[in-house]
């Protein structure tokens, strides 16, 4: 499975690196949108669009979307069964409504949740020092 995400966001960054950290049998590979090269290595998949909605392509080379990523990729490395609520019918049409909002505004939910965390070229760091 290979994830297209934004790299240069905190909470998307860290919550990539938790997966990676999960993913003991190297089944998720990940791709940062934001890697000079990724649309000439990856010229099938839309960058803006990319950047709107997480897309991944499973090892059959289907495409998917937003939360439905996050679930086959958490159930990819065994730490799925909490997520399994959210693609229930009725909570589905709900979740995926906060995700498209959390997409959207993921740049300023993540200044507001990690106001020390700074990224750039995929790399993010956390200032610890406190602010005068």
């Amino acid at each position: 499975m290979i994830i297209f995400y934004d790299a240069n966001c905190p909470l998307c960054n860290t919550e990539m690196q938790h997966l990676k950290d999960a993913d003991t049998k190297h089944k998720i590979v990940l791709e940062d949108l934001n890697s000079h090269d990724f649309s000439a290595r990856y010229p099938s998949v839309n960058k803006n669009r990319a950047m709107a909605i997480l897309h991944a392509q499973l090892p059959t080379g289907e495409m998917i979307y937003g939360l439905d990523v996050t679930y086959q990729a958490w159930k990819t490395v065994g730490k799925y069964r909490w997520l399994k609520i959210f693609r229930l019918p009725i909570i589905r049409y709900f979740a995926d409504a906060a995700y498209l909002f959390f997409a959207k505004h993921r740049q300023k939910i993540s200044r507001l949740l990690m106001p020390n965390a700074s990224c750039s070229n995929g790399q993010c760091t956390v200032n610890t020092k406190d602010k005068q």
